[in-house]
């Protein structure tokens, strides 16, 4: 995934931009609205592009981007500037800036600039001195991250990233599909952080009937409705001064989400029942397995609450796409539901590992977990047998298996080749529509139409 620094003092501008780009799910985004933090961010950090603003009143963008000359750093530079200043635009192209955009910029065309400033890149470089050390062992924090097995590279820049969010004291937002680890993310952002000696507090916001949610988060008095019978601390106070983990964020009412952005932009709230203001110092930490950014739109989410919550946010990978860690989680579970159920199973046939490495998993790690610990409740001899896997997992597998040999003797990307050129013909030629049809990133299709170009 390739990496974006964005620098500009307009917060709104820096909203919106790091969630449009991470919709596109090319890119991880790092924001920066001081700019005298792009020295330090630029030198202890690798970034494949960097967008900059030219009219910044502490540093300008000059300034950086001599700066970045004289260091001299392998970063691409695109200029951003509300400012329309043709001798401005000569200036930062002499210094090194691949391009100079216009404020506001056209969505597609910025992408555009982008994959050109990507592709220009040399395609083979060494590997950075921070993409060397980005391993399990250099974590400052590893015994914080013990809960979540993993071999997988992009795992393991993940828990990187999250050790430096952790030790601010920012709201971070936890996106990825149900199953994924959520909280066991959450639990390692606690655990790193200067409040991990107090209370983390998990909640599924999801759990609650949203008549219910508002007493049990903000607490509530004697008196404040029928059955309020003495006074109660909610979510927010037990959490004083740890963490307030707060998942399904997604299914909060909108009312609840008004008064939810009053205790991160002020730190207070009420109680139900009460007129006196009572003091937040707490960290909360969101997750969704929707796309918030869509639930904006629809109105069903308020966009000041989701931007005030991105400002950090950490994308977990659906299992499918962990490459290598099935066999690695697989066994781990075996060996933990052994040990519970007191059984001596000390490994797994063959052919549950080809089932097990073959499948999609919905649910994620949970399903894993849940597919070998009801297989150890069952098997009876001293390794995981076929007949000992759910009857459901076992449905799918075949499901799977009658599917691929009723495929047409054509390879994957003949089949996805014809399928890409059939839909952008239907868009005449549209790629920004063609790319929402396919369910891929505008960057993405223009890469592969591309390499069609090239095969021919």
């Amino acid at each position: 995934m390739k990496k974006i620094l964005v620098v500009d003092d307009d917060q709104a501008v820096l909203n919106y931009l790091n969630i449009f780009l991470l919709q596109t799910e090319e890119f991880e985004i790092t924001t920066l609205s001081e700019s005298p933090k792009a020295f330090d961010e630029l030198q202890t950090e690798t970034y494949d592009v960097l967008l900059l603003d030219m009219d910044m009143p502490q540093v300008t963008g000059i300034e950086i981007l001599s700066w970045i000359n004289e260091q001299k750093l392998d970063v691409t530079t695109i200029v951003l500037t509300g400012v329309e200043d043709i001798e401005l635009a000569v200036s930062a192209m002499k210094l090194g800036a691949q391009d100079y955009l216009t404020k506001p910029v056209d969505n597609d065309h910025l992408l555009d600039v982008i994959s050109h400033a990507v592709e220009k890149r040399t395609v083979t470089t060494l590997p950075s001195s921070q993409e060397r050390s980005e391993s399990l062992d250099t974590l400052v924090f590893r015994d914080a991250f013990s809960g979540i097995v993993t071999q997988n590279a992009d795992m393991i820049k993940l828990f990187h990233v999250v050790e430096k969010m952790a030790q601010t004291d920012n709201s971070i937002l936890i996106w990825g599909e149900s199953g994924t680890g959520k909280e066991l993310i959450a639990r390692a952002i606690h655990n790193i952080s200067k409040r991990n000696v107090k209370n983390f507090v998990a909640v599924n916001a999801g759990s609650f009937a949203n008549e219910f949610f508002a007493s049990e988060f903000f607490g509530h008095d004697k008196g404040a409705f029928t059955g309020a019978t003495a006074d109660k601390k909610g979510f927010l106070e037990e959490a004083d001064q740890g963490t307030l983990f707060l998942d399904e964020i997604g299914e909060l009412a909108l009312p609840i989400q008004v008064k939810l952005l009053r205790v991160l932009q002020e730190g207070e709230f009420f109680r139900l029942g009460s007129t006196r203001n009572l003091k937040a110092d707490v960290r909360i930490i969101a997750a969704t397995n929707k796309n918030l950014f869509d639930e904006t739109k629809k109105g069903n989410f308020r966009k000041d609450l989701f931007y005030r919550l991105n400002m950090n946010s950490v994308y977990l990978p659906p299992l499918k796409e962990r490459e290598g860690d099935i066999p690695l989680l697989a066994q781990h579970f075996m060996k933990k539901f052994a040990a519970n159920a007191n059984k001596e199973i000390t490994g797994i046939s063959d052919s549950v590992m080809h089932l097990l490495t073959q499948y999609d998993y919905p649910g994620n790690v949970r399903e894993l977990m849940n597919i070998i610990n009801s297989a150890v409740i069952i098997e009876t001899q001293s390794e995981l047998r076929k007949q000992s896997l759910p009857q459901y997992f076992l449905d799918s597998a075949d499901t799977m298996t009658g599917a691929v040999r009723d495929l047409p003797q054509k390879s994957l990307k003949e089949v996805e080749k014809e399928h890409i050129l059939k839909v952008l013909k239907l868009c005449d030629g549209n790629k920004t529509k063609a790319s929402k049809v396919l369910g891929i990133s505008r960057i993405s299709l223009i890469n592969k139409v591309k390499q069609y170009d090239e095969e021919r």
